[in-house]
């Protein structure tokens, strides 16, 4: 029987999603795996999936323990996170766009990321940039 009430799928708040892909980021950053985590935490690895989409809000204690784990602040999970508004003018910073934080969170991004920061000579990494740059096909930015 039905009770008449239509069914709503609620969307993940958008500061869970950010948080959320901050904690794959950084566990994809240090090289474990969901199940390590959720074992870390003496929770499941579905647990750490629904984290990190967002569709599970992770509480304070447990995001203290996220970062003990991952060796990062609390802070680290909210850098560049969307304004919610509230913010006195001239002391926000201005949020990283949500593009380059999904391509931060991406196995591409970070293998990217991982090998350019290898690379000790700065002239090197400046013509990297240079090269990519010339290869990008010319068009608006995401």
């Amino acid at each position: 029987m039905q009770s008449g009430k239509p069914m709503t799928t609620k969307s993940p708040n958008p500061i869970d999603k950010y948080v959320g892909s901050r904690v794959r980021m950084r566990r994809m950053m240090v090289g474990m795996s969901q199940e390590k985590l959720g074992e870390s935490l003496g929770i499941t690895f579905q647990q750490i999936q629904k984290y990190e989409k967002g569709t599970n809000r992770i509480g304070a204690s447990r995001l203290q323990n996220i970062s003990q784990v991952l060796g990062v602040s609390v802070s680290f999970f909210f850098e560049g996170a969307p304004s919610m508004g509230g913010e006195v003018a001239g002391f926000a910073e201005d949020a990283s766009p949500a593009y380059v934080s999904d391509f931060l969170a991406s196995s591409e991004g970070l293998a990217l990321t991982r090998a350019f920061l290898k690379i000790a000579d700065g002239k090197v990494r400046r013509r990297i940039v240079d090269l990519v740059e010339a290869l990008a096909e010319p068009g608006p930015t995401p």
